[in-house]
């Protein structure tokens, strides 16, 4: 062995040393606030006055032991949050009253985003099934859309309901590229945005050309809609932005990057707006000091950053208040109390 190949093993070594050290950091946490909490949370990084932090309130673990959390959802008329386990197939639901932790449906056909309607409905983005759902307040289970022009989709992901009551949704590969989350196919359809009109179910394609459209969210007067594509390819590989659409009716216009590519930092995945205007989106799968939450103003500037000690993948506001963020981690649910009130609706 040269030199050069012993340095170079040492140095790939190290990394994934420094990574699995990480990975047992985070799976030796405590529920609660995390070790070593103290106020103001250092973990909380205030970049500009207006992302206004809370100095006596801290990041807290609610739930853990997943495989990989996804899709959260706050259900606030019931005081509970749902989020996807995709490889396990199955949704969870933590109750804030006292914390308790139960399996909401299992199997779910390693489902992905959740939402809820206009009417309270819970509509679901199924990997396995290729498929977006609604479960009726009976509990009966309604298939929004499984095809498009007679081919199947490929994996649903995210998906939002504007104040018509029209669902959108993404379809990314992801998911459906091997068996942990789904299973292999070949795909028929471009990787795309869809919406689904309230009245008719009938889906019309919104936004294309995006190599893995992934999460997304109304800004609070629904004029604009930002979509996470997660398929990106840069000079590290695969990579991430987040483009912004201006909404017109049924339509969108003027797409354009909100947030470019973050390289090494990581990459986004899942996003949600706030009153003010901002826009919170998750980071991981780089650079482990970054992995968490950004917060953009809606000019753009990066204002705020919630680490946490995993790669998170999406967030929400839920609490009475809609004032405590929800932060999915890789094998966790972590929460945040923030001076600042989620958008979404319900």
């Amino acid at each position: 062995m040269n030199r050069r190949t012993f340095v170079t093993g040492m140095a790939g070594s190290l990394a994934t040393a420094a990574l699995a050290s990480r990975a047992r950091a985070a799976q030796d946490l405590p529920l609660g606030p995390l070790p070593g909490t103290r106020y103001p949370d250092p973990r909380i990084e205030s970049l500009d006055p207006r992302f206004r932090k809370i100095g006596n309130a801290g990041i807290e673990r609610v739930a853990t032991g997943f495989r990989w959390c996804e899709g959260p959802v706050y259900v606030r008329d019931g005081a509970y949050l749902l989020w996807s386990d995709i490889p396990n197939n199955r949704i969870m639901r933590w109750s804030e009253d006292d914390g308790h932790v139960s399996v909401f449906r299992y199997p779910s056909n390693n489902s992905n985003g959740n939402t809820r309607d206009r009417e309270g409905r819970l509509v679901t983005c199924e990997h396995d099934t290729r498929r977006v759902t609604r479960t009726e307040h009976d509990g009966a289970i309604t298939v929004l859309i499984d095809t498009f022009e007679g081919k199947p989709l490929n994996a649903p992901n995210d998906a939002v309901v504007s104040a018509d009551g029209a669902i959108w949704f993404t379809d990314p590969l992801f998911g459906n590229l091997g068996n942990y989350e789904g299973h292999p196919i070949k795909p028929e359809l471009p990787t795309q945005v869809y919406r689904l009109d309230p009245k008719t179910l009938r889906p019309t394609v919104v936004a294309t050309g995006m190599g893995g459209p992934d999460g997304l969210a109304f800004s609070a007067d629904e004029s604009k809609l930002y979509i996470v594509d997660t398929g990106v390819q840069s000079s590290i590989g695969r990579d991430s932005n987040v483009r912004v659409y201006d909404v017109a009716g049924d339509k969108l216009t003027n797409g354009r990057v909100f947030v470019p590519t973050l390289g090494t930092a990581g990459r986004s995945d899942g996003v949600r707006t706030d009153m003010d205007g901002n826009v919170w989106i998750t980071m991981g799968s780089g650079d482990a000091n970054e992995s968490g939450v950004r917060c953009y103003a809606p000019n753009g500037d990066l204002i705020g950053k919630i680490h946490i000690p995993e790669t998170c993948a999406n967030l929400c506001f839920g609490g009475k208040k809609k004032n405590r963020l929800f932060i999915c981690g890789s094998t966790s649910i972590y929460s945040l109390f923030v001076e600042h009130v989620g958008a979404q609706v319900p």
